[in-house]
């Protein structure tokens, strides 16, 4: 089965606009809640992150509440226990690593061209509860949300604006020091683009591109594909020299967006990082 129809959708979009792309995986057996309960069992429970979902568009990560519940309990009733949940990392699972690399393989003609191999693919199965939120955030890899069940909303804001993500965020962030999520502020809202996501729709976000997201009434599964790229490591090289060279006073330029590829600084840090130096 493809799971991308039209290839030549995500081939417009990528890496670095997000947008809509089709799907064909919102039926499939392997995301129903039953299955899901039963790979949360096979899965090192550490792997698996939930809470309340009435959270605020910005929240600090430390202070968000949990629901009470047991994972199982979490899964089986998602439709009334007000709950946000991912199973993390899910291609650790045979069945579900399978899926996930006959489903990133069909993406390879766009991605290897413009940004080099596929790495560290990663997969990631979301459950909402109805009018549940994901809070402001950004991730360091490219990702489709491919939306399976239900409805929701993410609002996708300009990798570039360095007022809501600012570079020493990134540099924080790519230390370990700093946790993806970010504050949020109302006047940023006009920033943002809404992108509604029905079963077969799959979203695709830019690398380290702030978004959150609103489930709608219903309950909400999606699969969330991800991988790194050659271009991604070299920008998360840059931040840290960045970070290096802002200890001495500097205020260094922020790595360069796709197309260019911040060799220099990549090639730079890595050659430091064989001797010993760290950020």
């Amino acid at each position: 089965m493809t799971a991308f129809p039209d290839l030549g959708r995500f081939d417009a979009l990528y890496p670095e606009v997000p947008g809509i792309v089709q799907h064909t995986l919102a039926d499939h057996p392997m995301f129903g809640l039953d299955a899901l309960a039963e790979l949360a069992a096979r899965l090192d429970p550490a792997t698996v992150e939930y809470n309340r979902g009435d959270l605020p568009t910005g929240v600090d990560p430390d202070a968000i509440p949990g629901n009470g519940l047991s994972i199982a309990d979490t899964i089986r009733g998602i439709e009334a226990n007000g709950s946000w949940m991912v199973l993390k990392f899910v291609e650790r699972d045979p069945a579900y690593g399978a899926l996930l690399k006959a489903t990133l393989d069909e993406l390879l003609p766009v991605v290897t061209p413009r940004t080099g191999a596929m790495h560290q693919l990663e997969a990631f199965i979301f459950l909402s509860s109805p009018n549940s939120v994901t809070p402001l955030h950004f991730d360091p890899e490219h990702n489709i949300l491919l939306q399976l069940l239900g409805r929701k909303t993410m609002t996708v804001f300009p990798q570039t604006d360095e007022e809501i993500a600012p570079g020493d965020a990134h540099e924080r962030f790519y230390q370990g020091f700093a946790h993806r999520n970010l504050p949020w502020r109302d006047d940023y809202a006009p920033r943002g683009t809404p992108f509604a996501l029905n079963p077969g729709d799959g979203m695709y976000v830019p690398v380290m591109a702030p978004h959150w997201v609103q489930n709608g009434p219903g309950v909400s599964i999606s699969f969330s594909v991800t991988w790194r790229s050659d271009w991604t490591y070299a920008v998360a090289d840059a931040h840290a020299l960045n970070a290096m060279l802002r200890k001495t006073g500097l205020n260094p330029a922020r790595p360069a967006r796709y197309p260019e590829q911040n060799r220099a600084k990549a090639l730079a840090w890595r050659a430091m990082r064989r001797v010993g130096v760290r950020p």
